[in-house]
């Protein structure tokens, strides 16, 4: 099993920050940015590799990839992604998909989250899962949260921002693990999804598998403290939690 993080976005909403960085390089802890709290997370659980999804500059995660293979004890493997600033990341996804062949954790690129979901992650493994989701199902949801919709039986059903928050079973933190034998039949699915509309998100992936047919499991973190990052409300909330870990 290998990491695989998302670090090719451009995160306009926390400039002055993201004038010269990506999102993922954001500091959170002194100079911890998101993306060392997450390389430290995948050490912890004894991951040796990560592959990392770049694009918006990608330069930045280029010149400090020798030290942070040298800090967590990681080979890295940076995969670009030629359409980073025009396209959404259900591309970005699918530009990793080699890399999903090995079973792979996920991880946004601007998710702060302790290594208790990795944990939750891994021990929702077996039982012929192929995919399964972290999800909060403690925190009250709003408009701008990716909420999911969980059957007992079929697993996850729905998966989109645009649903009531009352319908939802929860929130997907952005976190999920996929075993290497899903990974051709979600690589076609994220490219059903951005040939049809190139701003999709990756998560219209997850949906058009479950449309297909495709069962895709859910793992509930517990009451744990995460934070998505998009702006600088987010960055505050951030920074209050990774100096907890």
């Amino acid at each position: 099993m290998i990491g695989l993080v998302l670090a090719a976005g451009a995160g306009r909403r926390l400039r002055p920050y993201t004038d010269t960085l990506p999102k993922a390089l954001v500091p959170v802890d002194g100079d911890t940015t998101i993306l060392d709290l997450t390389l430290g997370n995948f050490a912890e659980i004894g991951l040796t590799e990560v592959a990392i999804i770049v694009g918006y500059k990608k330069e930045a995660v280029y010149e400090r990839k020798a030290a942070l293979e040298a800090k967590y004890g990681l080979k890295l493997t940076l995969i670009d992604n030629d359409k980073a600033e025009e396209w959404n990341n259900a591309y970005s996804l699918w530009c990793g998909r080699d890399a999903i062949k090995h079973d792979v954790i996920l991880a946004n690129g601007d998710t702060v989250h302790p290594v208790s979901v990795e944990h939750t992650l891994l021990a929702a493994r077996g039982d012929g899962k192929k995919i399964i989701l972290a999800i909060d199902t403690v925190k009250s949801l709003a408009d701008e949260e990716m909420k999911v919709v969980v059957d007992a039986e079929k697993g996850m059903t729905k998966i989109t921002k645009l649903m009531d928050p009352a319908e939802a079973s929860g929130e997907y933190i952005g976190l999920t693990l996929i075993e290497g034998e899903a990974a051709d039949e979600l690589a076609d699915a994220l490219k059903t999804v951005f040939d049809a509309d190139p701003q999709q998100f990756y998560e219209h992936g997850y949906q058009e598998l479950v449309n297909r047919g495709f069962k895709i499991d859910v793992a509930p973190i517990g009451d744990v403290k995460w934070v998505e990052i998009d702006n600088h409300d987010d960055l505050a909330k951030g920074r209050e939690i990774a100096c907890q870990y």
